[in-house]
């Protein structure tokens, strides 16, 4: 299994650190072709009208999208939330429109607070720590969106097929519960390889177990 992330902006390089201490391979991706090989993408946290023009820029929505169309995984947190949205609010942008969701951008005050929250998941007994940074707010999930975690009231970590999304940053704790639900969905899923992919064995394992 090889994951990619975007690396545009953002904190892109924490979900390497992130990665690499379950002993996960991955590859920074700046263009179409970094995406050959690729199993599973991360559309990390950042600015995401800057990440928006930077896809279209370079074609790598295009790609995104076949990616999914495959079958492929997508995790967005933050900005990545964003970019995956079908409907994107105050003020509206264009995204990828993969997941049935509407999120509230940045207008208007409607932001979550910038802090650190503790909060139940369906994915481990305990709660697990939530970096919320200038986050976005889901106002509305559709029937095929499964709901892994709110905060607030709101939905913060939620599912859709092979679609992950969460509005606060995983990444930036040592806690891997999120990353390793992600790669365990992936790695459950017998689907077919990104075009121009090579068989190879990964040097490293990946573990499962949430910490």
């Amino acid at each position: 299994m090889k994951v990619g992330i975007l690396a545009v902006q953002g904190d892109f390089e924490a979900h390497g650190a992130t990665l690499d201490r379950i002993g996960a391979e991955y590859v920074f991706v700046r263009t179409p072709s970094d995406m050959q090989g690729v199993d599973a993408v991360i559309l990390p946290g950042g600015e995401s009208t800057t990440q928006w023009k930077f896809l279209v820029e370079e074609g790598l929505d295009k790609t995104l999208l076949a990616h999914a169309t495959r079958g492929g995984a997508i995790f967005g947190t933050c900005a990545g939330a964003i970019l995956l949205a079908r409907e994107v609010c105050n003020p509206a942008q264009p995204s990828l429109a993969l997941a049935d969701i509407t999120v509230i951008r940045n207008g208007y005050g409607r932001q979550l607070a910038s802090e650190v929250r503790h909060e139940a998941t369906t994915l481990s007994p305990a709660p697990i720590e939530m970096v919320f940074i200038r986050a976005p707010i889901i106002e509305r999930t559709g029937p095929a969106v499964e709901i892994l975690a709110t905060s607030g009231g709101k939905p913060v970590l939620m599912r859709q097929g092979q679609i992950l999304i969460a509005t606060f940053h995983p990444e930036l704790t040592d806690d891997t519960t999120v990353h390793q639900y992600f790669l365990r969905n992936v790695a459950e899923t017998d689907l077919p390889r990104a075009e121009g992919a090579k068989a190879h064995t990964a040097s490293r394992s990946v573990s499962v177990e949430p910490r």
